[in-house]
């Protein structure tokens, strides 16, 4: 896969402004032609630029992968009419919840969606329908921030290092390859620190060899 580590909008923490599937990445739109071809070229997708109630910080606000993607009822009618124009394959939802960034709170690939255990029944009805996958509540080393605190694409998983050995042991039962690691030079907000899916890996600019290593190795055939 392809690895690369980089700062958008001279921010370490790529997560907070991108969220990929496999054949699409979501970016801010302040995010700079230069790096939106890097984005491309290290993810092998087209790139979407979004805003959210004018936000540039699409990765905590959206979830998506090949088969859907999710948003917060907070979105404006006209970003969400721009997004529509996206594809006509995919399905777009909102989601009408306080906890309202959905990235930091949801984990997903194109199987599962590991989702923060608090999130009622209704929102975990909608995050089955739009995503087409089976949703799992779990905490992952006292966080229930699932997204913010771990990674997980279609090849594996990367949990943060509070990960207790019994979480390990159901994370292997939902996931081929599965490691532990921190981000940026210890930070725990793996999935804030990284963008990625089974094509390649970007991580923020702080982070170390040996991170990226371990990262490499959960989500990795």
């Amino acid at each position: 896969m392809n690895l690369l580590k980089r700062n958008i909008n001279g921010n370490s923490y790529v997560g907070a402004f991108s969220a990929s599937s496999e054949d699409i990445t979501l970016i801010s739109r302040g995010v700079s032609t230069k790096d939106e071809s890097i984005i491309c070229e290290t993810l092998g997708t087209s790139t979407f630029r979004l805003a959210i109630n004018s936000s540039n910080l699409i990765g905590i606000y959206t979830v998506l992968n090949s088969n859907g993607i999710l948003l917060p009822e907070m979105i404006y009618d006209e970003e969400l009419d721009e997004l529509k124009q996206l594809r006509s394959k995919i399905q777009i939802g909102t989601v009408k919840s306080d906890m309202n960034a959905l990235g930091n709170n949801i984990l997903a690939n194109d199987r599962i969606a590991i989702i923060n255990p608090s999130f009622p029944d209704t929102v975990s009805k909608t995050i089955e329908d739009v995503l087409d996958v089976e949703v799992i509540r779990m905490a992952i080393g006292g966080y229930e921030t699932i997204g913010a605190n771990n990674i997980l694409t279609n090849k594996g998983m990367v949990l943060n290092n509070f990960a207790s050995e019994k979480e390990i042991g159901m994370a292997k039962d939902l996931v081929k390859n599965v490691s532990q690691s921190t981000a940026n030079t210890g930070s725990v907000f793996i999935g804030l620190a990284s963008v990625a899916n089974t094509k390649g890996l970007i991580v923020g600019e702080d982070t170390t060899g040996f991170e990226l290593a371990r990262m490499e190795e959960g989500l990795s055939e």
